[in-house]
């Protein structure tokens, strides 16, 4: 199983989604197992879907996992925003692979 993408949907001036953005940069993403590329989109730009915006409104920042060979988005439970570093990586590959049941 190959994870293309995890999916930040956040919205600007949000101190939860800009923090969890922060803290996901520093993460060296692409030498996790799977490699992980990190993919921020703000939910109130114009391209953005509206089935999108209106999904995740009220629930950002809201990390979505996408699978590579299918498309399949997994939302991933709240993060809390206590975990960094090693910590957070070790969530985010533990969440993944529950995600789609390779736990």
């Amino acid at each position: 199983m190959k994870f293309s993408s995890l999916l930040l949907y956040s919205r600007k001036g949000c101190c939860l989604c800009e923090g969890l953005e922060h803290r996901l940069r520093s993460l060296p993403l692409a030498e996790l197992n799977p490699p992980i590329q990190l993919i921020v989109i703000d939910i109130d730009e114009e391209r953005t879907p509206p089935h999108v915006r209106i999904r995740y409104d009220m629930e950002v920042p809201v990390l979505v996992v996408k699978e590579s060979r299918n498309g399949e988005e997994v939302p991933l439970p709240r993060v809390s925003p206590r975990l960094k570093g090693t910590a957070l990586a070790i969530w985010l590959q533990r969440a993944c692979m529950k995600a789609f049941g390779l736990d």
